[in-house]
C-alpha cells in the first residue's frame, strides 16, 4: 500500500523500525519496488528478501526512546 499524504502521529498506534541488519535489504527493496510491480523477477526477488527480516514494532509512547 502507498500513502499519498503524511499521516498524523496522533492517528498511529504503533511504529515500525527496521533492525540495523535490515537496512541494506530494505533500502534495496524500496529502490526495486517499482520494477517489481512491473513484473521484473530480479526486482521481485530483492523485494521478497526484505521480508526475511524481523519486524520491530513499538508503541508510539516509545518513540522518544528510539530517537533519543
Amino acid at each position: 500500500m502507498r500513502i499519498a499524504a503524511a499521516v498524523p502521529l496522533k492517528k498511529a498506534a504503533a511504529v515500525h523500525v527496521d533492525a540495523d541488519d535490515a537496512e541494506a535489504d530494505v533500502t534495496a527493496a524500496a529502490a526495486a519496488l517499482g520494477a517489481a510491480d512491473h513484473g521484473v523477477d530480479d526486482a521481485q526477488f530483492t523485494v521478497d528478501g526484505a521480508e526475511d527480516h524481523e519486524l520491530l514494532w513499538y508503541g508510539v509512547q516509545e518513540i522518544p526512546n528510539l530517537i533519543g
